[in-house]
């Protein structure tokens, strides 16, 4: 099949006797075709090798969005590991004919040493916020743009939802549970962002075991309707896990579920699971009935296509936890941040770093290295997001003198070297523990789910003196 963005002419074929280790774990071809035609051509011209720095921000929140959550960063930096080609992906490549020998060669040996800082993952983020700074040459850099984007934006969106969900359950624990309306490489990466913007759990088997999480789920439907009566279905779940678990109690009649539910495991059963109907109504029914048999103890779990206004709507209403699926795992509405990966600053022919910008209309971007920091008023609550900016050695060494800015670039890679402490469970602990203070940290009102402007404004804060 012709390739209509391809240039016209025959690429030669792969060199002979090219070695390298063949692995299924590479995650270098996770990119688009251009970013390896533009290598190419660098390298051919004598640019590749030019110092870069390039920025991940988003120009605008989504609409009727106060703040956004910086999700996937450790994900990002496991896949920034295993970046590499090896025989299987040189081998396609030249198949194909999408890059010439010289540029192979180079591929050969690829391995990122540069520079990778940014937000702290799950920190929260406003437009124009530099999420994400990459350094290093050119060819290095340009080939981590759609890595970078495609985790960002999927993992943030995700992220951003769950925060108001969290933020609208208040201290009730919400519980994610929609692997089944995600692909299934997206689902494990849902379930982790999910987390992150403090969900307590997920139905998730691989998410727990890649990334510690804890794992709930008992039974659905279709278990009661296997057996020839509920009594029997509850029974069978009682004898197999204990009378502390969840009996679903809405596939007949609710009320004589939550009966055969107690029949069967006493007033010790774990939980009641309520999945249709007006959720309202009959979390004060159920209460009510539990109550009356002894059941005090016994908590109330709802599900059934909740999202952040159907959890604030029950706020009221005596749940004890939310189980949420198709919402979080698709954004509930924004499934993407829009953020962009752009060249910010490049080496000129003196060696220093010039700021390079794009100017299209409603594109527009600004040039040079940037800093960033949140301005906390009085009270401790954030007023301002703060880039700072201009000369590139000074804002490279920039240090907040003011006691009400905090920075928020932390380094995630150094010369080529991840900081481990951001990948794995470790990281996913970390980073939800940041998304709770940075949270905590807005400005009252931040958090209602009111459609309103972001947060707080961003500003620019230029250390040459200029406007």
């Amino acid at each position: 099949m012709t390739d209509p963005l391809a240039e016209p002419g025959r690429m030669p074929s792969r060199a002979p006797g090219r070695t390298g280790t063949p692995s299924s774990t590479a995650t270098s071809l996770l990119t688009d075709r251009y970013e390896l035609t533009m290598l190419q051509a660098a390298l051919a011209d004598g640019t590749a090798h030019r110092r870069c720095v390039f920025e991940v921000f988003t120009r605008r929140l989504p609409a009727g969005r106060r703040y956004g959550v910086v999700a996937g960063t450790g994900r990002f930096l496991e896949a920034l590991a295993d970046f590499r080609f090896t025989t299987t992906e040189l081998d396609w490549l030249a198949d194909e004919r999408v890059v010439d020998d010289a540029t192979l060669d180079f591929l050969a040996g690829y391995r990122f040493s540069g520079d990778v800082r940014g937000y702290a993952e799950g920190e929260v983020f406003f437009p124009l916020s530099p999420v994400l700074v990459v350094e290093g040459t050119f060819a290095e850099a340009v080939l981590l743009e759609t890595l970078a984007l495609s985790v960002l934006n999927h993992d943030s969106a995700v992220a951003s939802a769950a925060s108001r969900m969290t933020s609208a359950a208040v201290d009730r624990p919400c519980l994610e549970m929609g692997a089944r309306r995600a692909h299934e490489e997206a689902a494990v990466a849902a379930a982790r962002a999910a987390v992150v913007a403090g969900f307590a759990a997920t139905s998730n088997l691989e998410a727990g075991r890649r990334y510690g999480l804890e794992t709930i789920g008992t039974a659905a439907h279709a278990f009661t309707l296997l057996h020839d009566d509920e009594e029997a279905a509850f029974a069978s779940q009682v004898a197999a896990l204990g009378p502390g678990t969840t009996l679903l109690v809405d596939t007949y009649d609710v009320r004589r579920g939550v009966e055969r539910a107690l029949a069967a495991a006493g007033t010790r059963l774990g939980a009641v699971r309520l999945d249709s109907g007006d959720l309202g109504v009959l979390a004060q029914e159920v209460r009510a009935q539990l109550d009356a048999a002894g059941a005090r103890e016994t908590k109330v779990v709802v599900t059934s296509d909740l999202d952040e206004y159907a959890i604030a709507a029950l706020a009221a209403a005596p749940v004890d936890s939310y189980g949420v699926g198709t919402s979080v795992v698709t954004g509930s509405g924004a499934p993407t941040c829009g953020m962009v990966y752009k060249l910010v600053a490049r080496e000129g022919r003196d060696g220093a770093l010039a700021p390079v910008a794009k100017a299209s209309t409603a594109k527009t971007s600004t040039g040079g290295r940037k800093a960033a920091a949140r301005r906390r008023g009085p009270d401790g609550r954030a007023v301002e997001e703060v880039l700072v900016a201009g000369d590139d050695a000074a804002v490279a060494s920039w240090v907040p003198d003011d006691e009400a800015l905090r920075t928020l670039h932390v380094p995630l890679v150094t010369d080529g070297e991840v900081d481990a402490a951001w990948t794995g469970p470790g990281g996913v602990a970390r980073a939800r523990d940041r998304h709770r203070a940075s949270r905590d940290e807005l400005p009252r009102g931040a958090r209602r789910l009111s459609a309103d402007e972001a947060a707080v404004p961003t500003v620019t804060l230029r250390l040459d003196g200029r406007d």
